[in-house]
């Protein structure tokens, strides 16, 4: 599981904690599993999952406790089960061109969701 995850370009850290937690799962998935895209559709997709200077997929990390790695037109993601679920719902959304403002309102609630649970 650790040099898995590590070759798929997450923290050796990240790696490392699926080691040490029994809860952690790595999913990966196509953008055009989602949606079928290419050339330069394909790319602004995966442009609008990043965001700019990397700003949304932090946003997605941070309000769902996952990890994120985009390589190319996959993505990996690393979490917990249902975290993983919220992260997904998210990038779909933004793959099939939600604006990203409504993502972030949505991720904002979900972490509210989770403060109040924990």
């Amino acid at each position: 599981d650790f040099i898995g995850a590590f070759m798929l370009g997450f923290e050796p850290q990240d790696a490392v904690a699926l080691l040490r937690l029994d809860d952690l799962f790595v999913e990966s998935f196509q953008v055009t599993d989602v949606k079928m895209l290419r050339g330069d559709h394909l790319s602004r997709a995966i442009g609008r999952v990043a965001g700019q200077d990397g700003k949304t997929r932090f946003a997605i990390e941070n309000a769902t406790r996952t990890r994120i790695v985009i390589a190319d037109s996959r993505i990996h993601l690393l979490g917990s089960y249902g975290n993983i679920r919220l992260a997904r719902n998210a990038i779909c959304d933004l793959i099939l061109g939600a604006p990203p403002g409504k993502v972030y309102n949505n991720m904002r609630n979900v972490a509210k969701r989770m403060n109040e649970r924990y």
